[in-house]
């Protein structure tokens, strides 16, 4: 006969459970981002893997791996090879000293420079640049992080894939909230996921695109490099483009190319910033939008967690954070009124 009751026994269990449960999770912190990365991607792909299996009745096996190939040619080669020549861009850069000397002399023709701003200034853009060069991946450097981390991203999504029916009833039944809210939260996840990566990306391609053409066609130097630099930090709202094509005009003014200058400001100003505006109005009707301040948060949150990644990630998870809090709300507003039903029954029963 057992030493406890009924309630004891389960109550040990639960602790047991909890205890199981931070150590897994304690575990798992090194690969959080491959996990986190597979969410992204299974929300992403899941309508057209459903399309795929069910319209054309492909599959399902092959519709998963057919899927994952697309998104290995279009997303992780391109992200990875464009992330080597950032850095290798970056570390010519920074062995070349004469040209932070030559920026230097640029400033102080727009602006007085004491000897201290300039050793200031100076160590500054050789700091910037170690940081930008450790930001983003390096294939060789971290190559077996990095293809442990793809190989453990697609291996779960896979699974995700072929067994979604399984996985998302599994979701539904163990959620911490009832099933509308679960349904709920799903809608509101993939909204927000969509807005965040897509919508948010595509702003980033066209605002890069952009600072690309326009350094070409008014002659600055490495248009592809710089344009592909601002489409990394365009995912930071307003505060993007204008870090890139600013200095890069101000330089050009200082050097007597005001024609190059002026019209670089005229064209950020006027036609870069203002087409975030219009892209992102367009995205809030069809699936919502991210506001600028969780963006921003999330991107202080999210690099140091997650590197370039960040830029996307961060953001992301605290937009499934704030709509926890949400969903978390409705269901203690519904209980408490609930509970004053029941209350007003009883006291209307005596």
């Amino acid at each position: 006969m057992s030493l406890f009751t009924y309630k004891q026994r389960n109550t040990i269990n639960l602790v047991i459970i909890i205890a199981l449960g931070c150590l897994i999770a304690y575990s798992l912190q090194g690969i959080f981002g491959s996990i986190l990365s597979t969410l992204v991607m299974f929300t992403i792909m899941r309508p057209g893997y459903i399309y795929l299996v069910e319209q054309k009745k492909l599959n399902k096996s092959f519709t998963a791996i057919l899927l994952i190939l697309i998104s290995i040619v279009v997303i992780i080669l391109p992200f990875y090879a464009l992330s080597s020549m950032v850095i290798q861009k970056i570390n010519e850069l920074q062995n070349d000293h004469l040209y932070f000397q030559h920026i230097l002399i640029k400033l102080k023709r727009l602006v007085p420079l004491g000897t201290d701003a300039q050793n200031l200034l100076q160590e500054g853009l050789k700091k910037s640049g170690t940081w930008a060069t450790e930001l983003f991946p390096s294939l060789i450097s971290g190559a077996f992080n990095i293809i442990l981390g793809l190989l453990l991203m697609y291996f779960l999504l896979y699974f995700m894939l072929v067994q979604h029916e399984q996985f998302e009833a599994a979701l539904v039944k163990y959620a911490p909230f009832r099933a509308q809210n679960a349904q709920r939260f799903a809608l509101e996840m993939r909204n927000t996921t969509y807005a965040n990566v897509l919508g948010q990306g595509f702003i980033a391609l066209v605002q890069g695109s952009l600072v690309s053409i326009s350094f070409y066609v008014l002659g600055y130097s490495d248009p592809v490099f710089w344009g592909v630099i601002t489409t990394f930090i365009s995912f930071v709202p307003i505060l993007g483009p204008p870090v890139i094509f600013v200095p890069a005009a101000l330089l050009q003014i200082a050097d007597g190319h005001n024609a190059a200058g002026w019209g670089m400001l005229i064209f950020g100003f006027v036609v870069i910033i203002n087409i975030d505006n219009v892209i992102r109005f367009m995205i809030a009707k069809r699936v919502g939008n991210i506001h600028p301040i969780i963006t921003v948060i999330g991107v202080v949150i999210g690099i140091p967690l997650f590197g370039i990644l960040g830029l996307v990630f961060g953001p992301l998870l605290l937009s499934y954070f704030i709509l926890l809090i949400k969903i978390y709300e409705t269901s203690a507003m519904a209980s408490e009124r609930l509970e004053r039903i029941k209350t007003i029954s009883e006291a209307e029963e005596l």
